[in-house]
């Protein structure tokens, strides 16, 4: 599985161990990956991924899965998250509809 938000597509840097007498070793730093499960309030649907705190600090922030894809722009999501954008719009969009 790897290492990198579904949402944001952080991942994995690397840098170095500095010790006191100010040897280098190289490491990685991951992300801080977290197993959510988040409900789409115009789908009706759950979906379940792994996302980094800092992603999942974001779609609280902006109203939801549906608030945050809604949001971002297609160049910044992943294929899968693109499709589900794409579902979520047109639902919201046939909702207004029906409402008007």
């Amino acid at each position: 599985m790897a290492r990198r938000c579904g949402l944001t597509g952080k991942g994995v840097q690397s840098g170095n161990n500095v010790s006191h007498a100010n040897n280098k070793t190289r490491r990685r730093f991951l992300p801080n990956l977290q197993p959510v499960t988040l409900l789409s309030d115009s789908l009706k649907e759950s979906f379940r991924m792994r996302l980094s705190a800092n992603a999942i600090r974001t779609v609280e922030h902006r109203g939801g899965i549906d608030g945050f894809l809604l949001a971002a722009r297609p160049s910044e999501l992943s294929t899968d998250m693109r499709r589900l954008r794409g579902r979520v719009a047109k639902a919201v969009e046939a909702r207004n509809s029906a409402s008007a």
